[in-house]
């Protein structure tokens, strides 16, 4: 199943990081599962209207973390044992989300 990714030109952050955060919460809440396929570069990129480097350096990063692997001829995964993130940055994650809802709200 693809992820549901949205890229909003109002939020501050580069659209990689909102592109790889998504990624991260699909992984994070089982929208993505453990094994599973992702989207190709050029699929994902099409599918947000982004340059496909935008989005093989997002699947790269996460590779690199140990979050995705990418099988040689087969595609990128969802690693069998992707690394827990630590309370530190998820408290860090959220302080920033919270942010982001508080002024986005605050516009409407």
């Amino acid at each position: 199943m693809a992820p549901t990714l949205r890229i909003d030109s109002r939020d501050p952050r580069p659209i990689w990081r909102q592109i790889e955060e998504g990624l991260l919460a699909a992984i994070a809440t089982r929208s993505l599962a453990v094994g599973e396929a992702i989207p190709s570069v050029r699929e994902l990129a099409k599918q947000l209207r982004v340059n496909p480097n935008t989005i093989a350096r997002v699947y790269q990063h996460l590779a690199e973390a140990g979050v995705l692997e990418t099988r040689r001829g087969e595609g990128t995964f969802v690693a069998a044992n992707p690394p827990t993130v630590p309370a530190r940055e998820r408290q860090r994650r959220l302080a920033e989300a919270a942010e982001r809802f508080a002024v986005t709200t605050v516009g409407l």
